[in-house]
């Protein structure tokens, strides 16, 4: 099942490190069929507060998104980014092709007895 690395980061001038972290993060995704499918760019918010950028990482699935994260080519650059961009960085697997968020109620409604 395809997985997603996200990360909500709030905007701050740019460093010299987050440029450095910017060249060398694309070769740490390689080794493990990680590629970008958001990385900044507009964000039109219709509800709520949207405080910073977003980046989606799109991988063949959970446990490789789990080891690119824990890589050690990874966690070597990662202070580049965080000495100097707050925020939040989470990993979800996605759902099937196939997936009904009606199916997914129901299923909720059995097994609470509702």
């Amino acid at each position: 099942m395809t997985a997603y690395a996200l990360a909500h980061l709030r905007r701050a001038p740019i460093h010299a490190e987050v440029l450095e972290y910017l060249e060398r993060i694309q070769a740490t995704l390689v080794p493990f069929g990680g590629r970008f499918i958001v990385h900044g760019g507009p964000i039109e918010v219709l509800e709520g507060d949207w405080p910073g950028d977003l980046v989606i990482i799109e991988f063949p699935d959970l446990s490789r998104a789990r080891s690119w994260y824990g890589s050690p080519t990874y966690q070597e650059i990662k202070p580049l980014r965080t000495r100097h961009l707050a925020g939040e960085v989470i990993l979800v697997e996605g759902v099937a092709a196939d997936h009904s968020s009606s199916e997914m109620a129901a299923a909720i409604r059995r097994a609470d007895g509702s």
